[in-house]
């Protein structure tokens, strides 16, 4: 099937091109079912790298999974963008896609909420944070109050606004389809109405009165159900760490995988990347850690435009209720990984070229900023809606309008959807490349009489990062030491030692930069292994070295 990154895919087409385009380059992709949904389906997992230089498992890896939220449907075009980049750009000569393949390895889960996604893009939309399994009302029971739907029919989720002198919001006068708040002190224009705002939907045993806004009957969020800082008290939370599908099986996946360094979240909105921790300040990090996230953000932004921000220091409202049980925490507290989360779009700054505050998911945008915004997307759309009058089955009249959300302030509008995922895809390479890779860069062998030998390998880390990937991996001792052995051919044997060694862990290129600008780097990347065999002189011996997250590699040696 075509595909041009300008459109949301359903889960039957997803399915498809994934499939296609495996088929197309079946050196380097394949395709996976890791699980499946609440609903049924399949969670399909993408693998990408040159076959012919090794499998997947013997290399550095990078993870990317998205649409863990169900109306963040901009991610999961990211994740697919990133699968086309990585096999066009390898048949293509792409240099570092090319090194990136012949190196690492990718996995990347396009969309670990497959039934929310589905009940986003239905022709008559429902908008669920997460997962479509009922909870905590196990019934499904619906409490009394708004019911958010379509409920004109027109495919949109909008807004309604009911007349009510008391009420919060008027008309702009520059553009009626926005509404400003009213003023502190209540003052609005002579002859303005006063209107009360709800999203477009019914109400549940409506009593005439009063409009509640529960929570509706599936209330999970998914990426609060993992087990870094799982508890009940943050909102849909689960019955326990894992107690999802979608989680339990997405978490299995990658611990069955340790060749993975690093971990992004592909989410929206915001534009910009957010890092751990969601729960405490900078200072109980290592600094260490906080500084390579930093650098490692520094070209993120460069690529992106996208700032680094702390989930704690600048996107937490209220510290003492903090976001728990995230996946960029897990990966980092858990594994020893630098994860990542990206909030794609950011409407405001598409609009106004500012970039809008950290307070806008509590406060939303300033009224100045959507008027850009409506006329911005005017260009683009439409998506901001005049009002129409509806007969509500419940509240008599309204009007139903102004903007679609999730068509132009959760996610892009079509003809800018590529254009704003396709920089991510760059700095997805940047990080895999940045990984440890152990290779072997000196063999010796040395003939000490009577058929012995000695065997030596230099062992390097020639990746950026060390062989633990994060200083808090090295403390917590997260992540197991290299080991280097021997292929034995019949009639050679070693002398005096183990055949397996463990050789610890190795510094990356990024330690030269810590030792205070004094330009003298030590050989903290390099380990030497020697082994005392016998055996007749021209025998062959294979000699390796493995690291968990680092890869493997090996050469032959010939005694003489």
């Amino acid at each position: 099937m075509t595909y041009d990154f300008d459109r949301f895919l359903r889960y039957d087409e997803l399915t498809q091109w994934l499939h296609d385009t495996a088929a197309a380059y079946p050196t380097l992709l394949t395709i996976q079912s890791f699980g499946t949904s609440f609903e049924g389906r399949d969670l399909w997992l993408a693998t990408v790298t040159d076959s012919s230089t090794g499998t997947h498992d013997t290399k550095p890896a990078h993870w990317v999974d998205a649409n863990i939220h169900s109306i963040e449907v901009t991610a999961g075009v990211a994740a697919v963008y990133l699968l086309h980049h990585l096999v066009t750009g390898f048949s293509d000569g792409d240099p570092a896609v090319t090194e990136a393949l012949r190196t690492r390895t990718f996995y990347v889960v396009p969309r670990v909420n497959p039934d929310g996604v589905e009940s986003a893009l239905a022709d008559s939309p429902r908008m669920r944070r997460s997962s479509m399994r009922p909870w905590p009302s196990r019934d499904a029971h619906q409490w009394p109050g708004l019911v958010e739907s379509d409920i004109n029919g027109d495919g949109r989720i909008l807004t309604m606004r009911i007349t009510d002198p008391n009420g919060g919001w008027v008309a702009h006068p520059d553009d009626t389809r926005v509404m400003a708040p009213v003023p502190v002190d209540g003052i609005v224009e002579e002859g303005a109405q006063r209107y009360r705002l709800l999203t477009e939907g019914t109400i549940a045993d409506h009593d005439g009165f009063t409009v509640p806004t529960p929570q509706p009957p599936e209330g999970l969020d998914l990426n609060r159900n993992f087990p870094a800082g799982w508890a009940t008290g943050v909102t849909g939370s689960g019955d326990h760490p894992l107690s999802e599908p979608e989680v339990d099986a997405l978490v299995r996946a990658i611990v069955a995988r340790p060749n993975i360094c690093g971990y992004n979240a592909f989410h929206t909105s915001g534009g910009v990347l957010l890092r751990p921790s969601s729960t405490a300040p900078d200072s109980s990090i290592s600094p260490v850690d906080v500084w390579v996230w930093n650098e490692l953000g520094r070209r993120g932004t460069s690529l992106t435009g996208y700032r680094v921000h702390s989930v704690y220091a600048d996107f937490t409202w209220d510290k003492n209720n903090v976001m728990s049980g995230a996946a960029d925490d897990w990966a980092y507290e858990h594994l020893g990984v630098y994860s990542w989360t990206t909030e794609f779009w950011d409407a405001g700054y598409a609009a106004t070229g500012e970039r809008g505050s950290t307070e806008i998911w509590r406060l939303g945008p300033p009224v100045e900023t959507e008027l850009a915004v409506a006329a911005w997307s005017d260009q683009h759309g439409p998506h901001y809606f005049p009002w129409e009058p509806f007969d509500h089955p419940q509240l008599g009249h309204v009007e139903i309008g102004g903007v679609d959300w999730f068509h132009v302030w959760t996610n892009p509008p079509a003809p800018v959807l590529r254009a704003e995922v396709a920089p991510h895809a760059q700095f997805a390479v940047h990080q895999a490349l940045a990984s440890p890779r152990i290779e072997i860069v000196h063999t010796s062998v040395v003939a000490l009489g009577e058929l012995a030998w000695r065997v030596e390998i230099g062992i390097a880390n020639t990746g950026w990062l060390p062989t633990t990937v994060t200083h808090k991996a090295r403390k917590d001792n997260l992540v197991r030491p290299i080991i280097a052995e021997l292929s034995l051919p019949v009639g050679v044997t070693i002398v005096g030692s183990a055949n397996r060694q463990s050789c610890g862990q190795l510094d990356g290129r990024m330690s030269h930069r810590l030792n205070g600008g004094t330009y003298n780097d030590g050989t903290g990347d390099r380990v030497l292994v020697a082994w005392t065999v016998q055996g007749a002189q021209g025998s062959k011996i294979e000699v390796s070295a493995s690291h968990q997250r680092a890869g493997h590699a090996s050469t032959i040696v010939s005694l003489g």
